[in-house]
């Protein structure tokens, strides 16, 4: 059985008790830490690498919200959240920062069992669904919706993260699919000869570039900006096109 490493944190005591309990009551879950506040939580989930954080959002100093958005910025594996708050106005940011789940205090075990679910399965397929592709190969094989569909490398001309699913684009003659993975899971598969992540939200295929300008990137008629952590290495590679 997969066991999903977790940090809870909450500046609310009780709060923190009650993820703390149901955390011990779940099978599949194992707290090795918990804090509350977010700036001690950033220097544990660097220590700890956790699987999944229950992160609450209104806290001092530095909210649920902003320790989530720098721990999309940073490089290397991002922990899963789960937001636990009691206000509603932050789902849509939530989103944005590609939370599996929202929990609305005061909320029951059956949500909070819910949430877990859904982050141990997006786990399982994440790890154990696809396998790893080399340069030479020439498709994957992607889940989409009840069944497998083999997608010929070629055709792909970019991938975008959307939340907890990626978005496989193609030439204008094929339509786009969506597969439960996320983008990391993604790009950790597919050879890097051939695929390029450019963004936090893109892969893009390093073949289907038609045009380049100082921090966009061009396919048909789609535009991708190159985030800022990834402009050194892909100024790299287009210095190498370009000479």
């Amino acid at each position: 059985m997969t066991i999903l490493k977790c940090i809870a944190v909450d500046d609310e005591p009780l709060a923190l008790k009650l993820v703390q309990t149901f955390i011990d009551q779940t099978p599949f879950l194992e707290l090795t830490a918990s804090c509350d506040n977010a700036v001690e939580a950033l220097t544990l989930i660097r220590e700890k690498q956790p699987d999944l954080v229950f992160l609450d959002i209104n806290m001092p100093n530095l909210t649920g919200m902003e320790l989530a958005r720098l721990l999309q910025e940073q490089p290397g594996a991002v922990p899963k959240i789960v937001f636990t708050t009691a206000y509603n106005h932050y789902a849509i940011e939530g989103y944005r920062v590609n939370a599996i789940d929202y929990l609305l205090k005061p909320f029951s075990y059956e949500e909070f069992l819910r949430a877990a679910n859904k982050v141990l399965q997006i786990t399982e397929e994440s790890s154990n669904q696809y396998q790893p592709i080399t340069a030479d190969d020439e498709f994957i094989f992607l889940k989409v919706e009840y069944q497998w569909v083999r997608i010929s490398l070629k055709d792909i001309t970019y991938i975008e993260s959307l939340k907890d699913y990626v978005k496989v684009h193609f030439d204008d003659s094929q339509k786009a699919i969506l597969s439960l993975i996320s983008l990391k899971a993604l790009e950790e598969k597919l050879p890097s000869s051939k695929f390029m992540r450019v963004h936090r939200s893109y892969i893009v295929s390093l073949e289907k570039i038609s045009a380049i300008s100082k921090n966009s990137i061009f396919i048909d008629k789609a535009e991708i900006t190159v985030g800022e952590q990834y402009k050194e290495t892909f100024k790299a590679i287009v210095d190498k096109w370009i000479r």
